[in-house]
C-alpha cells in the first residue's frame, strides 16, 4: 500500500518572498528601466544614454571633465578609502575577539552592534555636533571629504566586523595545530592559514562597506553641509527635480557597478571555505 503524498509542501513557504520581491524589486526594476530608454511621449531611445556621456557638449571624450564623471569619481574616491579604513581596523577588531578566551565573546561583539540600534540619523547629528565642537565642520573641500569618510567609517564598521569574526569562528583548530606542528611561526601561520581561511568574511565586509557607501548621501549632506556630493545624491537631484529619464539610467548605471562589484568580489559564489591542505607552510 503506497503512502499517500502531502498536501502541504514546504516550497510553498517561498511563495510569499517570491511574490515580495516581485513587487518590490522586479517591477521597481522594470520601470527604471522602462524610464532609462524612453523618452517623455514613451517612445524607445538612447538620448539619455548620450546626455549622460555628452553631458559637457564636448563629445565622448568631454565626459571625463563633466559634472558626472568628477561626482562617479568621488563617490568611488569616499568608498575605497571607507573601505579600507574599514578593514584595517575591523579585521585585528574581529580577530581578537574571536581568539580571546573568554566565555562570553558575544558581550565584546555587543559593544559594537549596540551603535547600530541607535537611529542613523540621531547618530550621525551627534557625529556632526562632535565636528562642530572640533572645529571641522565644512572648514574646507579637504576636510569634508575626511568627515564623510569618517561618517561612511563610522556608519559601515559594523558591517564589516561581523562577517570577518563570523569567518574567523569557524575555523578549524587544526589547521593552526597542523601549522605550527609542521614547524610554522605564529606569523606564517596567520598568513598561510587564517588569512586565506578568512577571505569570505573579507570579501562579505567590504562588499557591504564599498557598495553602500557610494549611495548613502545623508552622511555627507549633513557632515558637510551639502558641499560633497556623491552618486546616490546626485540620483536624488534628478528625481526629486522631476527628470525621472536621466536619474533613472544613472540609476541603472550605479546598479550594473554594483553587480560587477559584487561578482567581481565573489558575492555570486557558494561561500566556501578554502582547504590549506597540501598549501606550503614555509
Amino acid at each position: 500500500m503506497t503512502k499517500a503524498k502531502p498536501r502541504f509542501s514546504r516550497k510553498l513557504l517561498a511563495i510569499p518572498y517570491g511574490l515580495f520581491l516581485a513587487v518590490f524589486v522586479v517591477i521597481p526594476l522594470f520601470i527604471i528601466i522602462y524610464y532609462a530608454f524612453t523618452d517623455d511621449a514613451g517612445k524607445f531611445t538612447f538620448e539619455y544614454v548620450r546626455v549622460f556621456f555628452n553631458e559637457s557638449g564636448k563629445g565622448f571624450w568631454g565626459f571625463f571633465t563633466s559634472y558626472n564623471f568628477k561626482t562617479i569619481m568621488q563617490s568611488l574616491f569616499i568608498s575605497l578609502m571607507s573601505t579600507v579604513i574599514c578593514l584595517l581596523i575591523a579585521y585585528p577588531v574581529a580577530y581578537i575577539i574571536a581568539k580571546c578566551k573568554l566565555k562570553n565573546k558575544s558581550v565584546l561583539l555587543l559593544l559594537f552592534i549596540v551603535p547600530m540600534w541607535v537611529n542613523f540619523v540621531l547618530r550621525i547629528n551627534a557625529l556632526k555636533e562632535l565636528f562642530v565642537w572640533i572645529g571641522i565642520y565644512n572648514k574646507s573641500d579637504t576636510w569634508n571629504i575626511v568627515n564623510t569618510i569618517i561618517g561612511m567609517v563610522y556608519d559601515f564598521l559594523p558591517f564589516m566586523i561581523l562577517p570577518i569574526y563570523t569567518t574567523i569562528i569557524k575555523i578549524d583548530k587544526s589547521y593552526l595545530e597542523a601549522a605550527k606542528d609542521l614547524g610554522a611561526t605564529p606569523a606564517r601561520a596567520f598568513i598561510k592559514v587564517t588569512l586565506p581561511l578568512s577571505k569570505a568574511g573579507i570579501m562579505s565586509g567590504v562588499s557591504m562597506v564599498f557598495l553602500p557607501s557610494m549611495t548613502n548621501y545623508v552622511v555627507s549632506n549633513y557632515l558637510t553641509f551639502r558641499n560633497v556630493k556623491i552618486i546616490g545624491k546626485l540620483i536624488d537631484d534628478y528625481f526629486t527635480g522631476d527628470l525621472w529619464h536621466d536619474g533613472s539610467f544613472i540609476a541603472l548605471v550605479l546598479l550594473l557597478f554594483m553587480f560587477l562589484v559584487t561578482w567581481l568580489t565573489g558575492g555570486f559564489s557558494p561561500d566556501e571555505q578554502t582547504d590549506t591542505r597540501g598549501t606550503s607552510l614555509w
